[in-house]
């Protein structure tokens, strides 16, 4: 029954995520980019400051932790990873303005092809089946996005870009996540981080009006609370009680349902050229996420942990947002440090 409601949830979160596309793609018809997703990571962010003052009177109470997370050390990596968010975010927020909703959830996916090949360049071998992952996703892109002539529209080339930060993000994220930081902390000051950031753009190059904030105020609100608050505690709860292939198909799912959500509330349609290319992103997404699974012992919070039996629920460090989380390897940090016996 555990792994079932931890199933749910997950789900659950995917379909959150997945329908958060629609919601940004409809806030585009009341205010700007920047203006959107400055309240949104602001919102957030804000979500998180209970966590974060939580976790501090957790730590003052005994049995004490020592040394305690390395709080400067978290803030560097918040800022660092906000900065990345800020650029990824805002231009997927421009390119969701000029492509599908469902087309915006595959190619935003394909972060998870790209990190592997960004990691050749810290001299990482790649497994053979993951160079298969990288060919699939490219032929993906190409009956997905490619027209007449090899031309790429200006959405779909922003939505490419906005994967690449992501990726580099991840990559970020994972660094940090190797020491011994505060996972709540390094989330709430990377929402403030790309928030703030977004609202001096606000500010230099939009003009934002009161009227038509409040008219997006639902959109704002759903992509600000429920993905980034609920949609991240649903998917701490599920994959407490899930193994990592069960949680990666289901939040691999994400891009499936912004799909189809894109066509049931906006009433986009896919060729079936564009639905062959859906088929291939989501299949080298999926099988990519399964070939990065840890397979050995892990750290945690300055100790080993041993690698469960496969048939036992694990810790996944899988990162399926193209929000990002986004944070979704900072929550994992976040689930590990509240688990972490001193």
């Amino acid at each position: 029954m555990k792994r079932f409601r931890g199933s749910v949830a997950l789900l659950l979160a995917a379909i959150i995520w997945g329908t958060a596309f629609v919601a940004q793609s409809e806030g585009m018809n009341y205010v700007e980019p920047f203006t959107y997703n400055a309240i949104r990571t602001l919102i957030g962010g804000i979500i998180l400051i209970p966590f974060v003052i939580g976790s501090r009177i957790k730590e003052s109470k005994p049995p004490y932790v020592i040394p305690g997370p390395d709080r400067r050390m978290s803030v560097k990596g918040g800022i660092l990873c906000g900065i990345l968010l800020f650029a990824a975010s805002s231009l997927q927020q421009l390119g969701i303005t000029m492509t599908t909703a469902g087309k915006a959830g595959f190619v935003s996916a394909l972060y998870v092809v790209i990190v592997p090949l960004l990691s050749l360049l810290f001299h990482r071998r790649l497994p053979k089946l993951m160079w298969a992952c990288v060919a699939a996703a490219i032929a993906g892109f190409y009956l997905l996005c490619m027209t007449t002539g090899f031309h790429v529209n200006d959405g779909d080339r922003l939505m490419l870009s906005c994967a690449v930060f992501f990726a580099l993000h991840i990559m970020v994220v994972d660094r940090f996540s190797k020491r011994y930081v505060d996972g709540t902390l390094m989330a709430c000051v990377q929402f403030f981080t790309a928030g703030l950031m977004m609202t001096v753009c606000m500010v230099l190059f939009e003009h934002p009006q009161m009227s038509s904030i409040l008219a997006a105020k639902h959109t704002i609100l759903y992509a600000g609370v429920m993905s980034c608050g609920v949609a991240y505690s649903l998917q701490l709860i599920g994959q407490r009680r899930t193994s990592p292939a069960v949680a990666t198909m289901l939040m691999s799912l994400e891009a499936v349902i912004a799909a189809l959500s894109g066509c049931m509330i906006l009433h986009e349609r896919m060729t079936l050229r564009e639905v062959a290319g859906c088929t291939l992103v989501f299949g080298a997404v999926l099988f990519a996420q399964l070939l990065t699974q840890p397979k050995s012992a892990v750290i945690v919070a300055g100790k080993i942990v041993e690698q469960p039996d496969e048939d036992e629920p694990q810790e996944s460090f899988k990162s399926d947002r193209p929000y990002s989380l986004p944070a979704a390897k900072l929550f994992s940090k976040m689930r590990s440090d509240m688990r972490t016996d001193p």
